[in-house]
């Protein structure tokens, strides 16, 4: 990350990210797949009671994702630096994180699962399986969490390839669970969830192996793992933004969920259908956002400042040729996608309206997520996470409060998607303009190059 080329490295270290949460989101979409081929007449039903809690899993994932993306930034900085010792506390502080955070999660969730699903206008014959599902999946937190940090201290060193390696392997797991427990035991949602649980335990468990067995800095030694301070409030300061923002991004999306749920069991199985497809862009374009921030924050703590700006300009390029190709390929064969999960004309046509405006939209997604994760790299955080809120949250709360009201059609709800990203894309490029990180923090490399020549001399 420090020397040679980037635009060939940016790609190598992209493209396992993307696979690793695309294969992510296929194996989730194997859940719905399978209780919605082998659930006989519940099938709506069930894949409805699946789909509905996608906001609400997301809400409470992505807000320690955040965070773990601040125990990325931190390492990737002392990496940088070459402060092995912040790096060895850095480690042990975030895998204490993730384990008493995805109790704590846990145990609120549990409590408040009810109220929740309520707050989303649930019908009643789906409410049952979907807090079913719920409650099963929230036990699971603390192996899922800390699955995603030991992910986030790999990338936080290039190593991309890894956290693949452990996902296929427990993917592979998750659809043979599926398909014994719905399939041969005749279970329902409570199946795929506990299929859910127990594959995202043995990625967790693979990880966990490599970290103990790697040579390299981020090595972990469990007789050390305690939480550092200095480690935490760095981590916190820079991963709380992060993920308020996302749990922010969640909650309007939740609000647009109860909705889409007030249109009828069709629209949400419709809905969740699509959801399963198009999230597949947007891992790709985070995945160019997580390389921004990590070579970006690599680069600083190196104070190679001229290649944390050149790192923007290759993102947000290779970013939009490999997301462009995605979206056509995906739009193209797009209703044969959507058969795989329910074969109802009525769900494909809606689902298919769904994904026609929410696809292209991405490419506003591309622009504010990696001009964002270059102002992480740089330890700007705050910032962000207040002009994601407001373009992404204000646009999406406001519309469905004055404007969905007057035209109840799922049409309205989805247009809403295209205006708030672009509106967030905006503001985030404003928000770069503004705070210019790279000649702010020029004189570091002029200071280290100057400093160099001084020590040659």
């Amino acid at each position: 990350m420090l020397h040679g080329t980037l635009w060939d490295k940016i790609p190598r270290f992209a493209i396992p990210v993307a696979a690793t949460a695309i294969l992510s989101q296929l194996f989730n979409a194997a859940d719905i797949a399978v209780i919605g081929n082998f659930t006989g007449e519940l099938r709506t039903v069930a894949v409805a009671a699946v789909g509905t809690n996608s906001s609400i899993i997301s809400l409470i994932v992505n807000l320690f994702i955040g965070i773990a993306l601040g125990a990325n930034v931190t390492i990737a900085h002392a990496i940088g630096e070459k402060n092995d010792t912040m790096v060895h506390h850095a480690v042990h502080t975030s895998i204490v994180v993730a384990v008493l955070g995805g109790l704590i999660a846990a145990i609120i969730g549990e409590l408040f699962a009810v109220p929740l699903l309520n707050q989303l206008n649930v019908p009643d014959d789906v409410f049952p399986l979907a807090l079913l599902y719920l409650r099963i999946y929230l036990a699971g937190l603390p192996v899922i969490l800390l699955y995603n940090f030991e992910a986030a201290v790999f990338r936080s060193m290039g190593e991309t390839k890894i956290p693949l390696i452990a996902l296929t392997a427990s993917g592979v797991l998750n659809v043979i669970l599926n398909l014994f427990f719905v399939a041969a035991l005749h279970m329902s949602v409570d199946g795929v969830a506990i299929a859910t649980v127990l594959s995202n335990a043995v990625s967790a468990a693979i990880l966990w192996g490599f970290l103990l067995k790697t040579d390299k800095v981020i090595r972990l030694e469990p007789k050390k793992l305690r939480i550092d301070g200095l480690c935490l409030k760095q981590i916190l300061r820079i991963g709380v933004p992060a993920g308020v923002q996302s749990a922010m991004f969640s909650i309007a999306n939740i609000v647009i969920q109860g909705a889409i749920n007030s249109l009828g069991t069709v629209v949400m199985a419709a809905s969740s259908a699509a959801y399963n497809i198009e999230v597949i862009t947007y891992d790709i374009l985070n995945s160019f956002s997580q390389a921004c921030t990590t070579f970006v924050g690599q680069n600083f703590g190196a104070g190679e400042i001229k290649r944390c700006k050149k790192t923007l300009l290759l993102c947000l390029l290779e970013g939009i040729i490999s997301l462009g190709v995605a979206i056509a390929l995906i739009l193209f064969f797009g209703k044969s996608l959507l058969t795989i999960f329910n074969g109802d004309s009525q769900v494909v046509e809606t689902g298919y309206t769904r994904l026609m405006l929410i696809m292209p939209s991405h490419l506003f997604s591309l622009c504010y997520e990696v001009l964002s994760g270059y102002l992480r790299g740089f330890e700007i955080s705050l910032p962000p996470a207040v002009l994601t809120m407001l373009g992404v949250c204000g646009v999406r709360l406001s519309w469905l409060r004055w404007v969905f009201p007057q035209y109840k059609t799922f049409m309205n709800i989805m247009l809403v998607f295209p205006i708030s990203l672009a509106t967030t894309a905006l503001l985030m490029l404003a928000a770069v303009l503004y705070f210019r990180p790279s000649r702010r923090y020029a004189h570091l490399q002029k200071s280290d190059g100057a400093a160099s020549a001084k020590i040659e001399g």
